[in-house]
């Protein structure tokens, strides 16, 4: 039996709101410490499952997306670094990636999912 069937929904619920916020944490901290976006990506996938149709798994989907999209033009970037139109993308994705996780974050606080 999983531990989390015999929780009530309101206790499951906020621990599920808890990982959503701490994963939101650690998308910020990548810009400091980048391994903290690859153990959020993981969180992430551990916990879908579990966000399931929920207005919380909106913001799953967001954050997934903005870690792999943000990680395919992070390679493009590098890859574009020696014509100099790496350095653009680059930054442009940095934007980007702040974009999204600033948005999702004041969604989340005020408990909505984020649009499709």
């Amino acid at each position: 039996m999983n531990e989390d069937s015999v929780l009530p929904d309101d206790v499951k619920m906020e621990s599920l709101k808890n990982v959503t916020m701490v994963t939101y944490g650690l998308y910020a901290f990548s810009y400091f410490a980048g391994i903290t976006a690859i153990i959020a990506i993981v969180l992430n996938y551990i916990k879908l499952e579990e966000v399931a149709g929920t207005w919380l798994q909106s913001h799953f989907r967001w954050q997934m997306r903005t870690f792999w999209f943000g990680l395919l033009w992070a390679i493009i970037a590098f890859i574009t670094m020696p014509i100099l139109i790496g350095f653009v993308i680059h930054f442009v994705n940095c934007i980007w990636i702040v974009y999204r996780v600033i948005k999702g974050w004041l969604y989340f606080n005020d408990n909505k999912p984020m649009p499709v």
